[in-house]
């Protein structure tokens, strides 16, 4: 279970990060740059998008919200010992997956609430939108620099052939 050495493991990382950057809470973010440009149709269809799955965010985070928290934190905590205290590989690889996109999760949440609570439509809407889309970006940036310093260190610390 070598994933650091592993191509398909540094696809689904790129994978990811560019879907998580893509998809602004659940919207596609071309459909923001299409809502600046042309308004009127386009800026009412990300209107909608946005209010809708923003509700959805906030259903879910108020209906199940402790459960989700308590199942994440149990899940990251599993694999952090695994992966870091017990040197399974495969485990660290889905930490370093895992936990920054828990982050995301909770960015995602923040943001629906805003959204919500501000009522945010046009010009304010697609800059909030901008806003939480460079930062899941930056948090992705970060992400893949810690991995890759990670993985290279355990492709050289461990070597070719496992130990």
């Amino acid at each position: 279970m070598r994933s650091f050495s592993n191509l398909w493991f540094w696809i689904a990382l790129a994978v990811v990060w560019s879907t998580a950057s893509h998809w602004v809470l659940g919207v596609p973010f071309d459909m923001v740059a299409r809502a600046r440009r042309n308004g009127g149709q386009s800026a009412a269809d990300l209107e909608d998008m946005v209010r809708i799955n923003t509700n959805r965010i906030l259903f879910i985070g108020n209906v199940s919200g402790l459960w989700v928290l308590g199942l994440t934190c149990f899940v990251l905590t599993g694999l952090g010992l695994l992966g870091f205290v017990y040197r399974v590989e495969f485990a660290q690889a889905l930490f370093l997956l895992g936990l920054p996109m828990s982050f995301v999760g909770a960015l995602n949440l923040s943001t629906a609430r805003l959204i919500h609570d501000e009522q945010s439509t046009g010009p304010a809407l697609w800059r909030r939108l901008s806003r939480h889309r460079t930062f899941v970006q930056a948090i992705g940036m970060v992400s893949i620099f810690v991995t890759a310093l990670w993985g290279m260190y355990q492709n050289l610390a461990v070597g070719p052939f496992g130990s």
